[in-house]
């Protein structure tokens, strides 16, 4: 199982200290040394559950050219209509996605073009699923344009959440479903998408990331 760099240190720690404890607990005899590495081990093998980065059908075959695809693992909070004061200056459809400690939280670029903006607030870390987190929390916001079509993407960290991973910078071409960083411990993404895209998922519907598409743009006549 693939793990991203960023979990490394969160793995390496706890399993150490655990590794530690059990030479320990075996070197005096001593049977609660040993069983406090259990604890440890339980967080090792969390650790390793939430960083994991698994493959998508994106990272071999390209999403077609119209498909708006989820940047994360989570269930869909809006879908519609942007929540009021949430949106980016514009006319806009959003598709927020919460992530729960459980879910995947590499995050994958939900279209293809050059990142014409990115940015990065820090800010507040109210509950991810709250309609103040997505202008009050830490946020990165990158801005994607491919000819005239572009999409706005949101990483929102969350209550438990205390750093966001963005790997692009201004300037750079991404493709749809590429890996884009990580937020770690809970969190959510937004998407924004221009009002002739047809968004195809719905509130309370569970996506994944890489996979599932959240809007359409129209196909020419």
């Amino acid at each position: 199982m693939r793990i991203d760099p960023a979990g490394w240190p969160f793995l390496a720690v706890p399993s150490v200290s655990a590794a530690a404890l059990s030479t320990l607990g075996r070197a005096t005899g001593s049977r609660p040394v040993r069983l406090a590495a259990w604890p440890l081990l339980a967080l090792t093998g969390y650790m390793a559950l939430f960083f994991r980065d698994p493959d998508r059908p994106c990272d071999t075959v390209p999403p077609p050219d119209d498909e708006v695809i989820s940047p994360a693992d989570g269930v869909v909070m809006v879908a519609g209509e942007p929540q009021p004061g949430v949106a980016p200056d514009g006319d806009w459809q959003q598709v927020s996605v919460f992530l729960s400690v459980v879910d995947v939280h590499v995050n994958r670029s939900p279209y293809r073009g050059r990142v014409t903006s990115a940015s990065y607030r820090p800010g507040s870390f109210l509950a991810a699923y709250r309609k103040e987190s997505a202008h009050r929390n830490e946020r990165s916001e990158l801005w994607l344009a491919d000819g005239d079509r572009t999409v706005v993407f949101r990483q929102i960290v969350g209550v438990l959440a205390r750093r966001i991973v963005t790997r692009v910078r201004e300037g750079q071409q991404v493709a749809t479903g590429e890996r884009i960083g990580l937020m770690k411990f809970g969190s959510r993404m937004d998407v924004f998408v221009p009002r002739e895209c047809t968004v195809t998922v719905s509130t309370g519907q569970r996506v994944r990331g890489g996979e599932t598409v959240i809007a359409r743009w129209p196909r020419p006549a």
